[in-house]
């Protein structure tokens, strides 16, 4: 059952859980179930989502219940109306802010602009030696991308050396190994946790929020972080 976290007569949001895709994909072929499916046959309508999230990433994933409304949100997120925040811990001790500006390849080898922005809101050191260093350290990060490009937060924290830890794909192996001996973590440290935008019928402005899943709160209490 998906955790249903917003609802209207037009729009519908779940809290994805990690690992889920949001719908068929020939990049993942091994996958046999998809929030798309799940949200249908769990309210017993058509739905159709009107963003993406990474299938590693958790959070806020939103649908509309009729095409034009699909038309109406994906044209708040063409005109940037629509704003996305998210939470990740990532290795070292990230600066207080810090503004990432570096241009995306897609995969035919175009450049794409894209900015994300970030604030800390936690740090911790871990007795715990990590390769020549004594401690470990990890930051809890709020992260703000302005553009929306393919694994665009992950991309630019790995450019930034504060990778998200468990990203199998551009993280560090090293911590995601300590994860994944020491704590039998494996999930990517990557939640989004709120998405707010203008309701197209009413007018009205929506905020939705989701808590994090049960691995991203058991990491926070690993580095005694609360919010």
């Amino acid at each position: 059952m998906l955790d249903i976290v917003y609802r209207d007569e037009y729009l519908i949001a779940i809290n994805k859980p990690h690992g889920l895709l949001v719908h068929r994909s020939t990049i993942a072929a091994d996958a046999e179930v998809f929030a798309l499916q799940l949200l249908r046959d769990q309210i017993g309508q058509k739905v159709n989502p009107v963003h993406r999230l990474d299938r590693a990433t958790g959070g806020v994933l939103l649908f509309a219940l009729s095409k034009d409304i699909e038309i109406a949100m994906q044209k708040q997120f063409a005109d940037d109306l629509i704003k996305k925040s998210y939470l990740a811990i990532v290795r070292g001790y990230a600066p207080d802010t810090e503004d990432i500006d570096y241009p995306l390849r897609k995969e035919n080898g175009t450049l794409q602009e894209a900015f994300t922005h970030y604030a800390t809101l936690r740090r911790a050191e871990l007795p715990i030696p990590f390769g020549k260093h004594a401690t470990s350290r990890y930051s809890l990060i709020e992260v703000k991308p302005t553009t929306g490009r393919m694994h665009q937060i992950r991309k630019h924290l790995s450019h930034v050396n504060h990778p998200i830890i468990g990203d199998t794909t551009h993280g560090c192996n090293k911590q995601n190994k300590l994860f994944r001996e020491r704590w039998e973590m494996n999930t990517l440290m990557l939640h989004a946790a709120t998405l707010s935008f203008i309701q197209p019928v009413s007018g009205q402005d929506v905020v939705i929020h989701a808590p994090a899943n049960s691995e991203f709160s058991r990491s926070m209490e690993l580095m005694d972080w609360e919010l």
